[in-house]
């Protein structure tokens, strides 16, 4: 199989600049964290990949040696390793365990337990829930450490030494010039397997319950947002228990399009409001407002409504609502219409042919064409 580039690993072009590098990194390292894809090796192997393509385009030194030889280049090159992929690494990290809800980082997975503690679940809200916020009833399934086997996954706890990592609870791959340890996907990290599967947990080394949670979910949330619930994910061995996210999925609503905390209303007006210049009626996430058009207002104008958005999920104020006009005209003239708009026209002179104006030196000139 033909071995992908570095440049392919990102997905970013060999003209990408060195934010567009970062950009495109940060964004496959969240999509491929173990601690998101926890016991899938492709999603780890992966990340190990994107990581090794970035410590290498990140620095311009290295980037250089491997557009010009490859690899073998690196391999051969000498030269300095850059470190800022860990650097970055560690932000994400804290975006991705944090989330808004802030609170401190701590380890997702002890050591002995071969599950993380922390755990994910998906919401789905209305639009209406989202802006004014809502308390919501959540259903998840939680893991907790076998008591029988004592989360061994053993029957009456006899274990054996793992024999894909000899006992070390690591194993060790080489990715170009780079070797990476990661947890033995036998044995989980533990060294040891079972002799004999646990009756109650099947070799599990946990069992699962069914709960449910109320959620108070925030005035302001969007869609991937994620909110944490302080001790309600995963039990392990020692008895502590992990965090349950909840990461939301704002519907849309059918009037309102949402940019941020700012919300967007097309207005239907008809041609003759906009000339005039009236007064027209609104409704806003509050209630109505009214729009004062300009007069000769334009398809496509916005009026903007501060303050009357989405409240800022952190506290920081509120949005706006942009009106956005839409024109709109009459799909067919009964005849008295039609004299009364040609009426108009004529009324209006000259000003109601402007591409006469506009275009009279191009009709002159086109015609000394055919002279």
């Amino acid at each position: 199989m033909e071995e992908l580039s570095y440049y392919e690993i990102l997905e970013v072009s060999k003209s990408a600049n060195g934010d567009e590098i970062k950009k495109a990194y940060r964004k496959m390292a969240k999509m491929y964290h173990p601690d998101r894809n926890p016991d899938d090796p492709e999603a780890e192997h992966k990340f190990k990949l994107c990581n090794e393509a970035y410590q290498v385009l990140s620095d311009d030194q290295q980037r250089a040696l491997y557009d010009r030889y490859g690899k073998e280049g690196l391999q051969g090159g000498g030269g300095r390793r850059s470190s800022g992929g860990f650097d970055d690494l560690g932000s994400i990290f804290e975006e991705m365990f944090n989330g808004f809800a802030g609170g401190g980082r701590r380890q997702s997975r002890a050591p002995s337990d071969k599950f993380p503690l922390d755990m994910g679940v998906e919401m789905r809200i209305s639009f209406k829930e989202a802006v004014f916020g809502c308390e919501k009833e959540v259903s998840f399934t939680s893991k907790s450490s076998c008591k029988t086997c004592k989360g061994t996954g053993a029957k009456d706890g006899k274990v054996t030494s793992c024999s894909q990592c000899g006992g070390k609870g690591q194993v060790y791959v080489r990715q170009g010039f780079m070797t990476f340890s990661q947890t033995c996907p036998a044995c989980h990290g533990e060294g040891t397997t079972a002799s004999e599967k646990c009756p109650d947990c099947k070799g599990k080394s946990y069992t699962e319950t069914k709960e449910s949670v109320t959620v108070k979910v925030p005035a302001g949330i969007d869609t991937g947002n994620r909110l944490r619930v302080s001790g309600r994910g995963n039990t392990g061995k020692s008895g502590v228990r992990g965090d349950l996210y909840v990461t939301f999925e704002v519907e849309e609503d059918s009037h309102f399009i949402r940019n941020g905390n700012d919300v967007y209303l097309e207005v239907p007006v008809f041609f003759t409001q906009a000339v005039l210049g009236e007064n027209i009626t609104i409704p806003s996430l509050t209630g109505e407002l009214t729009l004062e058009l300009e007069t000769g207002t334009k398809d496509t104008q916005q009026y903007r409504f501060r303050g009357e958005g989405i409240t800022d999920v952190h506290g920081r104020g509120k949005g706006d609502l942009i009106a956005q006009i839409r024109l709109t005209y009459p799909n067919r003239l009964s005849s008295e219409q039609t004299e009364l708009l040609s009426k108009l026209q004529e009324s209006f002179g000259i000003e109601s042919k402007p591409h006469e104006s506009l275009f009279e030196s191009a009709f002159e000139r086109v015609k000394g064409w055919f002279k």
